[in-house]
Formats: C-alpha cells, structure tokens, sequence
C-alpha cells in the first residue's frame, strides 16, 4: 500500500501515461505506412529483413527509455512492451538484437545511478525470452495475452533485478516502490496492444491477398477460352469485358502494338478499337516493359482535350522476351484506381503471358500431330496396299466386276488417307475411309468378318481427329476376330451426347490380357509398326489433342472379345 501512498507514483502514472500514449501513436503509423507484416516470423525471412527488424524495434526501444521520468537518477521507461512485441514478432535473433540495442543503450547512457546494469540486462532477457517464446509458439505467437502475460513477468523480473544488483537496497527498494507498478502496468498494456496490433495487420493483409488472388484466379479462369486462341481483337474485347465487369474500373484496353485491339468503357468515342494507341504512356510502357501506375491526366498524354480518363494502370502483355502489347485499367475523377487493382493488373499479366505461351506449346502440339499422321500414312499404305493389290489380283480373271468395285474401294481408301493431315476432319470421312477399309479386308476374307455400323442422328457433321477410327477398326480385326478360325463380328456405333460425339468398336474376337489392356494407354514411346497403327498410338493423339480425360477406354477379358470407346468434344 505504501506505494500508492507515495505522492510521486500518481504523477507518474499520469507522465507515463501521456509518453504511452505517443510511443503508441507513432508505433501504428508506422505499422500504418508500412508493409512491417510482411517481414513476420517467416523462417525463411532474408538477413537484410532480419537486421532492418532489429534496427527499427532496436531504435523504437531505446526511444522508450526516454519518458520524461527521472527516479532517483533511473529512468520510469516504456521499453519492456517494445522488445516483447520485437521478440514475439521476429523471432530469436531479433528479439536478442532489439534487446541488446534498447539495454545497450540504457546502459551507455548512465546518469550515475545505481540501475544501469540491472535495467540493461533486464531488458536483453526479455527481448531473448519473447523470441525463444516465439519460436515455441510459432504461428501463434502473436497473441495479446502471451504478450501481456510475459511482459508482467519480465518486467516484475526486471524490479527484481534491481533489487538484487544494487549496491544499495534501501535505495532500490525506494526507487522500487515507485515505479514498480507503473512501468508493469503501462509496458504490459502497450505490449498486448503493439502485438494485436500487428496480427490484425497481418490477418488484414492475408484476407486482401486472398481476396486479390481469388479475383485474378476468376478472370483468368473466364479469359482462358478467349485468350487460348491468341491476342487477337475478338479475345481481347472479350477480355477487357470480363476485366470491367470483375474489377469494376471505369475503362479496360488491350493493344498489340501501336494498334488498340479494344477498349470498352470511358472514352471508347475517340480510344476506337482498331485504331492506333494514342496516349503517350502506353509508348513508355511498351519502351521500357516496366508497369506504370499514371495518377495524372497529363501524365496519360491523351490528344483528345475532352478525355475523360484521368488516371491509368498500364502492364506490358509478354510473349517470352517479345511486349506483344499492354493491357491498360482507366479511373476517372468519380471512379479511381488503387494499388490492389496495380497488383491485381500485374498478376493478370502474368498470367496472360502463361497463356499466350501456352498458344505456342498448342501449335507445336497441332504440327506434332500432323507430323504423326504424315508417319502413319507412311506406315499404312504400303502395307494396306500391298495386300489390297493381292486381293484384287486374284478377282481380277475369277470375278472382273468385283474386282472393278474393289479398285474403287481402294481409290476411295487412299484419296482419304492422302487428304487425311489437314487437322480436324467431318467425320462422315472418317467413316467413309473405315468403310472402304472393310469393304476390302471383306473381299479378302470372305464371311470371316462381318461388320455392323449404328450412325446416330446428326453423327456425320461431328469433327474428329483424321486416323483415329480406321486404325481402331483395322485393329479389331488384325488381332481381334481373324486370330479365330470362325472369324467374327466388328460393331461400330456413334452417337452424340452433351457436345461429345461418342464412338464404340467392339469385336467378339480373342479379347487382351490386363497388362495388355494398360499398355494401350501406357505413354511409353510406341516401339512397332504393330502398335503405331493401333490403339495405342489414336490414345496417345487424342490425349495430346484434347487432354487426359480424353483417353481411350478399354474394356477386354480373354476369350470375351474388346470395346473400345473414345470421346470427341465438339
């Protein structure tokens, strides 16, 4: 009670109080002005990071010695709540540092009392104290009440400090007496509210980048279709509208070159689409590849005196090392632009360069294939027609007329197959090649093979990859129903089902082992002209074309015959 007795302590309260208060103010503006969150407890934060905590917490400690407050030559000081928050934030190392600047500078500043030493120390171990705490505790250590919690302890710790390392008791326990309950009370206060503070600073920033990213992720998730075709005028007005509803600024442009592919908003009377760029920023952009955030309309540079566009986000649109264009976000006086819209421009970038690579990797892909096709024509004819020549050799004196329908075949067989590597074909083609096909493996084998076709409606105007079919058939019956004495029967049905068309071969021949089965849609390079014109080989191009989901699917036992069904988006 003697404490609250003594004259000097509500004075006390009340001037450290007041130095609690603007040690307070000036801590949230820089938390305020700064990204300090962003140099958190991260394990795997920079050394420069590291010693720009301990500089900043270190300085902002020593500051707190200095409340106005001279106890029997000692200072009343404030930096117990700064090292604690300076511990619990960065860590160990940081806590050590902060706490050896803040305590190294109390010391070196002696006014010839008797606390210097204690008050140094005191305050080392509680900055390494916090840090190790941080460390155990990483994740949550920034916590209100883990903070108010050590920093009663360490500060009743660094009264005791004083009592013990004095050479004077009597006169520490005086100078105890005093400012014991005031510096508990304010350092504690302060620490819990430096460290809630700092998390709802960090939770504040993790929501917006959620927040941010999510938004990018949708208007990339709804440009992917248009973009997938290239920077042309078509996907880029079907951008900049997907960009303008999204990010609700005034205007959206994509340009390619000095030509504006589109622009939609404020302004689209004289920025037409098709015309050429006319503001001066977008020449910078374009001359530097640097991202360019314009606050002013004389800094947008546009001709037009009634242009309503008075601030501008402006980022380069890269294909590899090559600026294909920009894509530019416009504010006006009554709807301006911010830095979470820059970021959100410059991550849209980003991802629109993915794209547009990704167009690269596509055609790459598309030549891939027709090279593929070119192999398997090369593979095909000689040994289809070798042994269709065979055949009709031998009706030519026995059965002229059959003969002459059987030419026709294999002029109908081989004028699709030289046709066939052009892309995507109808597939009333692929049907008609199939169909020659069997026509004369028919002749060759007589009641051997037997075929059904099931067409549904509207089957022939579906596009398929060229080769895919026939190879399918021609492997049903090479190893399906032929490796029987009695042959057998080859079933082809087509039909349509939510914008697929949809094929089944199946045959009621031999049928495949398991491991057979897996290697069709095995993506090891194919090793035989056996398996080049055969199952394996259509899996691998409709995988590579249309994606994984599209592969071949299989369904054989020994004995029970094969089917085989693919999918084909339309």
């Amino acid at each position: 009670m003697n404490n609250f007795l003594n004259p000097q302590v509500p004075e006390l309260f009340l001037n450290l109080s007041q130095r609690f208060g603007l040690l307070l103010a000036g801590g949230f503006a820089i938390m305020t002005f700064t990204s300090i969150d962003k140099l958190g407890t991260r394990r795997d934060r920079p050394l420069w990071a590291t010693a720009l905590l301990v500089i900043m917490f270190g300085l902002f400690g020593a500051l707190g010695t200095y409340t106005g407050n001279v106890v029997f030559k000692s200072y009343a000081n404030l930096r117990g709540m700064v090292v604690i928050t300076a511990g619990l934030f960065g860590g160990p190392v940081v806590g050590f540092g902060v706490g050896l600047i803040a305590g190294g500078h109390r010391y070196l500043i002696d006014i010839g009392g008797f606390s210097a030493l204690p008050c140094a120390l005191a305050t080392l171990l509680e900055g390494t104290a916090a840090g190790l705490v941080a460390r155990r505790f990483a994740g949550n250590s920034l916590d209100w009440r883990l903070a108010m919690g050590l920093c009663l302890v360490g500060e009743t710790l660094h009264q005791g400090l004083v009592l013990v390392l004095s050479h004077s008791y009597a006169e520490a326990l005086a100078l105890v007496e005093v400012i014991a309950l005031p510096m508990i009370v304010f350092n504690s206060l302060g620490a819990g509210l430096f460290v809630k503070a700092l998390s709802l600073q960090t939770s504040f920033r993790q929501a917006h980048n959620r927040d941010l990213a999510r938004q990018i992720l949708s208007i990339a998730n709804q440009t992917l279709a248009h973009l997938r075709a290239g920077l042309t005028a078509t996907s880029a007005r079907a951008t900049a509208a997907i960009i303008m509803r999204e990010a609700q600024v005034a205007a959206v442009a994509v340009t390619s070159g000095q030509t504006i592919l589109a622009h939609l908003g404020a302004g689209e009377e004289h920025h037409i689409s098709g015309g050429e760029v006319l503001t001066r920023a977008t020449q910078r952009v374009i001359e530097s590849g640097e991202p360019l955030f314009v606050r002013d309309r004389l800094d947008i540079s546009c001709p037009e005196p009634g242009c309503p566009l008075t601030e501008a986000i402006i980022v380069p649109l890269r294909k590899g090392d090559t600026i294909l264009g920009c894509l530019k976000l416009y504010g006006t006086r009554r709807r301006h632009l911010d830095e979470t819209l820059f970021e959100l421009a410059k991550g849209l970038a980003d991802l629109f360069a993915t794209q547009l690579e990704l167009e690269n990797i596509g055609i790459k892909n598309q030549l891939l294939a027709h090279a593929e096709i070119r192999r398997l024509q090369a593979q095909i004819n000689p040994h289809f027609l070798f042994n269709s020549l065979n055949t009709i050799a031998s009706f030519c004196r026995t059965a002229p007329a059959q003969a002459r329908v059987l030419i026709l075949d294999l002029s109908r067989y081989m004028r699709r197959n030289l046709d066939s590597s052009r892309g995507l074909i109808r597939f009333s083609d692929e049907i008609d090649q199939t169909s020659a096909y069997l026509a004369i493996e028919q002749a060759r084998f007589g009641k051997r093979i037997s075929t059904e076709l099931d067409m549904g409606p509207d089957v022939g105007n579906c596009i398929t990859p060229p080769l895919i079919i026939q190879p399918l058939v021609e492997n049903a019956v090479r190893h399906g129903i032929l490796p029987k004495p009695e042959g057998g029967l080859v079933r082809l049905t087509a039909w349509r089902e939510s914008n697929h068309l949809l094929v089944e071969i199946h045959d009621d021949g031999v049928g495949m082992l398991p491991d057979q089965v897996r290697a069709i849609n095995s993506s090891v390079e194919l090793e035989s002209l056996t398996e080049g014109i055969g199952a394996r080989n259509s899996n691998q191009r409709l995988v590579q074309l249309f994606g994984p989901d599209y592969g071949l699917k299989v369904s054989s036992a020994p004995g029970e015959g094969t089917s085989i069904t693919l999918r084909i988006p339309q």
